[in-house]
């Protein structure tokens, strides 16, 4: 009897002493751009309380738990024992709430990077409903400063309740009075409805609004426009590319607050020559950006453009791109008076999906007093010439776009010359598209070897050869000296060698290319 009572005491010694270190309830794993905490924790049961009769809660009774030992003895758990469990439960819902625990300026900067890439709705409106901690971290106005709203998707051919579109309504009007104080950018995307009632709406309660986007949107009207103009100072930007407006509204508002617009986009229809003569009668003076695009299924479509009258009315703009519409110059009365041209143009881009017949006296025309243009876009322009490319007064050309992408190439102009624009912007050129143009293979030696043997080498990054007469010995000089070259179109290259005609898109394949070539 003595010796049970002696192993018994000799078991509660040990018991006692030992020590277990609390295990960590999560487990760190690397992602790709991120770490992964994933907890450890498995499911715990969930007990209800009994209630008594007279409808409270009480809280059982602590019970003293024993343990039997083989001999059939029992004994009790000391109290230490039980304070290190209830201690160890308590450190494991700690790491369980460690979302909870950090600090709100931690948050705010996570959720800004999602934010960055994914937008602010509905991601924001999810998070929110985590907890007390993340919905004041969701709130923050830092995150509301830029917001895309797509339209509610309903099934092919039904149309939303009532009731549904009034809970829609109430959800802008509570997010533009409770989240959209410091909203800047804000764009709508393939509403058919109550699109005049969102314009209100937020340019009441968004007096920071600086640029406004409606895409594949129709039924803005004149009191839209109204109210952008009597709540909204800093309004910039107004972007309706492929959205139905009432063009006289848009005029009548440019009329009136165009001078405060920096950046125009539209789509071309046939209300549109009215709004483009009100810009260049000198409605926006401010203007730097101007867009007038159509679909790429829109076929050939013809725009009535006076230059002239363009330059004068908008002397600041910077960025003009007519994208998949044929300019078609013509004159006005004051034609004859000279002019500056654009001083500084940046940017300008005619390219189409079609053939442009656009001349080179046309292309002179806008840009004889554009020293600064560093983007020149022509593609499929069939009778602009490299003469006429050469003799452009911008010295400092960054990126050269003049391929043709269309079935036939019975009507190029430009046969030889390429070596001209490679002598002239050697130092200056990143990107070069020369898509299927007729030029020689000494032509292109020789432009190959501009490229290589100036200044630039070492800038340019992009180069599309497809459909030339590019040879192996020229693209050998231009590969081994420019050193950051990541993009090689060879496509359709006839004088090249089998399995070498394709697009190389990295740097790694391109010196690769180099071993192979003959």
């Amino acid at each position: 009897m003595s010796n049970i009572r002696s192993v018994a005491k000799s078991k509660r010694k040990k018991t006692s002493n030992v020590y277990r270190t609390p295990s960590l309830g999560y487990t760190i794993q690397q992602g790709e751009d991120m770490l992964l905490i994933i907890s450890n924790e498995p499911k715990r049961k969930v007990y209800k309380r009994k209630r008594l009769g007279e409808g409270r809660a009480r809280c059982p009774a602590v019970k003293v738990k024993t343990k039997t030992l083989n001999a059939g003895i029992k004994y009790k758990v000391s109290a230490e024992d039980v304070g290190h469990k209830l201690s160890r439960h308590n450190s494991e819902d700690c790491y369980d709430r460690w979302g909870q625990n950090l600090p709100v300026e931690i948050l705010v900067n996570i959720f800004q990077l999602v934010v960055n890439q994914e937008g602010a709705i509905p991601f924001l409106c999810r998070v929110s409903r985590v907890c007390k901690l993340w919905n004041g971290a969701a709130a923050s106005p830092v995150l509301w400063c830029s917001v895309s709203v797509g339209y509610c998707w309903i099934e092919p051919g039904k149309t939303q309740l009532p009731r549904t579109e009034l809970k829609i309504q109430n959800t802008i009007c509570w997010l533009a009075q409770n989240r959209f104080t410091h909203l800047r950018e804000f764009s709508l995307c393939h509403w058919k409805k109550h699109v005049d009632y969102v314009v209100q709406v937020i340019s009441q309660h968004c007096p920071r609004l600086s640029a406004l986007k409606l895409s594949y949107c129709s039924g803005i009207t004149e009191k839209g426009f109204q109210s952008l103009g009597s709540n909204c100072p800093a309004l910039e930007c107004i972007d309706m590319q492929f959205s139905e407006l009432q063009v006289e509204a848009l005029v009548s508002f440019l009329d009136t607050h165009g001078t405060q617009i920096r950046k125009i986009l539209f789509t071309y229809g046939s209300k549109s020559d009215r709004l483009l003569s009100v810009i260049a009668g000198g409605c926006c003076p401010e203007l730097k950006l101007l867009e007038i695009n159509t679909k790429l299924d829109g076929g050939y479509c013809q725009l009535p453009i006076c230059i002239q009258a363009l330059q004068r009315g908008c002397p600041k703009l910077q960025v003009f791109r007519m994208l998949n519409v044929t300019p078609m110059p013509k004159t006005s009365r004051k034609a004859s008076c000279s002019t500056s041209g654009f001083p500084h143009l940046e940017e300008l881009c005619m390219a189409s999906s079609s053939v442009s017949f656009i001349t080179n006296q046309d292309l002179n025309t806008l840009l004889h007093g554009s020293p600064n243009l560093r983007v020149l876009d022509v593609r499929n322009c069939t009778r602009i010439t490299s003469a006429v490319l050469s003799t452009l007064p911008c010295e400092k050309l960054e990126c050269l776009y003049w391929g043709l992408y269309i079935g036939s190439h019975n009507m190029m102009s430009s046969r030889k010359g390429i070596h001209l624009l490679t002598r002239k912007w050697s130092n200056t050129l990143l990107e070069l598209d020369i898509t299927s143009q007729a030029f020689s293979e000494e032509d292109l030696e020789i432009a190959m070897g501009n490229l290589a043997d100036g200044g630039g080498a070492d800038r340019l990054r992009s180069l599309n050869l497809s459909g030339t007469r590019i040879t192996s010995h020229a693209l050998r000089s231009i590969i081994r000296q420019c050193s950051v070259l990541s993009y090689l179109n060879l496509s359709s290259c006839r004088y090249l060698p089998r399995g070498l005609k394709r697009v190389y898109r990295s740097w790694e394949e391109i010196q690769q290319l180099l071993d192979k070539l003959p």
